[in-house]
């Protein structure tokens, strides 16, 4: 049993600037306890918490209808939902943020947060969309390029891209995604709340989450699985599970945050 108040981290500093956020290593299996205190963090604010994955799901439903009329954009649609969850998650770590501080968060906090926001943080949220963008748009033109038989629902382009092409196209762009998605997880793992909480540019930011996923790579490979699984878990539900899914693993990246980066000697956004 892991305790979820066991601090096992150990500090690595950058000699080269004392400005940048310090790099910690935590052990391999870390993302247990940051799914724990997600969980805590999550029954803590219930209601608010839970708003936000319902949101999502709202979110999920509402791609689902396009793409029952435009299959085009089945392919990257759900992909690229995923590549913007990290924003969505904004108001899940300004709530986590408040209750380590001691008081209680409420949905208030969550939508001031949004309100607040900041350049960075707003800046990366449009780099966010527009990769989303930009996936869905090239899954939909290869889509079209290669596709010449008509496909009117899931069931057709599977049977069309597994069956008729092969099993090595359909993997080379599942392989493609992966890789996408993994440049944006190593760049926004921990990014959004470090630029949410403190006085740090874009770039740093980044590359403090690149520099975190590089020096812990066991651990932040677990936390990946995690939110794999959970994602599909999420979908296979049709959507219900985004309503405890989005939340638990928001929370828990906010702590997975405190856990990687030392951030004490960079000044706060708020007061």
């Amino acid at each position: 049993m892991i305790d979820p108040d066991f601090e096992s981290v150990t500090m690595t500093i950058p000699a080269h600037d004392s400005a940048r956020p310090r790099v910690r290593h935590v052990e391999a299996m870390r993302p247990l306890v940051w799914l724990a205190l997600g969980w805590r963090d999550f029954l803590y604010s219930l209601a608010p918490s839970a708003l936000h994955g319902l949101l999502v799901t709202i979110g999920g439903f509402a791609i689902l209808a396009v793409t029952l009329h435009f299959w085009l954009l089945l392919p990257g649609a759900f992909s690229g939902f995923v590549i913007v969850g990290p924003i969505l998650a904004t108001g899940l770590y300004e709530m986590s943020r408040i209750r380590a501080l001691g008081r209680e968060p409420t949905l208030g906090d969550a939508l001031a947060a949004w309100q607040r926001g900041t350049r960075p943080l707003v800046c990366l949220g449009l780099m966010l969309l527009a990769a989303a963008t930009a996936w869905v748009v090239a899954s939909a033109l290869l889509f079209k390029l290669f596709v010449t038989r008509p496909i009117t629902g899931p069931l057709d382009f599977l049977r069309y891209a597994v069956l008729d092409q092969g099993i090595v196209p359909f993997m080379l762009w599942i392989v493609l995604g992966g890789l996408g998605s993994a440049l944006v997880f190593a760049l926004t793992a921990v990014s959004p709340p470090l630029l949410l909480e403190r006085r740090i540019g874009l770039k740093a930011a980044l590359l403090a989450s690149a520099r975190a996923v590089g020096d812990n790579p066991v651990a932040l490979g677990v936390w990946a699985v995690i939110i794999i699984v959970s994602t599909a878990v999420s979908l296979a539900s049709g959507f219900v599970g985004f309503i405890v899914a989005i939340p638990v693993l928001g929370h828990g990246t906010w702590h997975a945050y405190r856990d990687l980066l030392d951030v004490d000697h960079l000044p706060l956004r708020m007061a």
